[in-house]
């Protein structure tokens, strides 16, 4: 089998890819792709991908509001979270070494979620929804703070992380039950869909605000991305070979609060697909870290893009959130990770 070592940032990033890999990435861009086509020509309305071609490549007007307005955002936004989500728990499985690791289990999208709710239920009315991502995210980076500092006990172990997460996650869920008890039903109907996890009403200023915010953990996830492959061998190992683990685990962790908590300030809750992308990416090639990242991405985007495209074209005239099919799949799935884990 050939490999190819690639260097980056002048040498200060290195890692080897294989034709495996290679394969894999082009067969997963070409999947993306056909689903992206089926996603833009599907719909309450069917445009051939001939006629979405051609808009796409402004050869035509006739479908301008439809595609470039409505579909087309949404579609993008889709690709966006689910490439977002997937990484997030790629980094969480990998620092905590633990298979059932992900942004909803671990308490990243529950701090998000219960940040969202609270502005939605006392700042209606008062303070411009346009908001509502910058408090989601503030939810987010704030619980995974409070997790960070109870987790530490002269550095941080994957154990008390998961254990912590999973205790502030509970709580957190209960603060998102008792605001919604007491709010009245305009603002608990709107935080449900959110909660739930819609693309609905998906625009071009949530593309470009998400990439925005996407793009800061890359140049981390390069730079430190083949010290994980060290890391998850155990810590007397990683801290044997010179690696300064623990500012390693916080600036990772950083990294997938970020991703998880952007992509749950513009849609809300899609849940499990941070659990299923990295298993389903590791089935395909193997378990190096900076090569299951690109794939992880794309095995993400496609969770989400399918069960969207189910979502608002198989219950017409409704448009079903997302969230409801990601977590279909994924209970069952992690229920099955599970007692895998536990015959081991």
């Amino acid at each position: 089998m050939k490999y190819w070592n690639i260097r980056l940032f002048q040498n200060k990033a290195s890692f080897q890819l294989s034709q495996k890999w290679l394969i894999t990435l082009i067969i997963s861009l070409l999947l993306l792709l056909a689903i992206f086509m089926l996603s833009l020509s599907a719909g309450s309305n069917w445009i051939s991908p001939i006629d979405v071609l051609r808009q796409l490549f402004n050869q035509t007007d006739e479908f301008t509001f439809v595609i470039e307005t409505l579909r087309l955002p949404r579609v993008l936004l889709a690709i966006l979270v689910g490439s977002a989500l997937g990484v997030s728990g790629l980094i969480l499985q990998s620092i905590v070494r633990n298979p059932l690791a992900s942004p909803d289990i671990i308490g990243i999208t529950s701090g998000a979620s219960f940040g969202a709710v609270l502005f939605i239920t006392l700042a209606t009315g008062v303070i411009s929804m346009s908001f509502l991502p910058l408090a989601a995210i503030c939810g987010g980076l704030i619980t995974a703070i409070i997790i960070y500092l109870l987790s530490w006990n002269k550095g941080v172990t994957p154990v008390r992380l998961v254990l912590i997460g999973i205790g502030i996650s509970a709580i957190l869920k209960s603060g998102v039950t008792f605001l919604l008890v007491y709010s009245d039903t305009f603002i608990v109907s709107k935080a449900y869909i959110w909660l739930t996890g819609s693309l609905y009403a998906a625009t071009w200023k949530d593309v470009i605000s998400l990439s925005c915010w996407l793009l800061i953990p890359v140049p981390i996830i390069l730079l430190l991305g083949r010290s994980m492959n060290v890391t998850e061998l155990g810590d007397d190992v990683a801290i044997s070979t010179g690696i300064r683990l623990q500012r390693q685990r916080f600036l990772f962790l950083a990294c997938a609060v970020l991703l998880a908590g952007s992509a749950a300030a513009f849609v809300g809750g899609i849940e499990f697909v941070g659990l299923m992308a990295p298993h389903i990416a590791r089935r395909l090639v193997g378990r190096s870290f900076i090569g299951l990242v690109p794939i992880t991405a794309i095995v993400g985007a496609l969770l989400v893009l399918i069960a969207d495209l189910i979502a608002r074209t198989m219950f017409l005239p409704l448009d079903i959130p997302a969230g409801v099919f990601t977590a279909a799949i994924g209970a069952p799935f992690f229920i099955f990770l599970l007692f895998r884990t536990r015959n081991r």
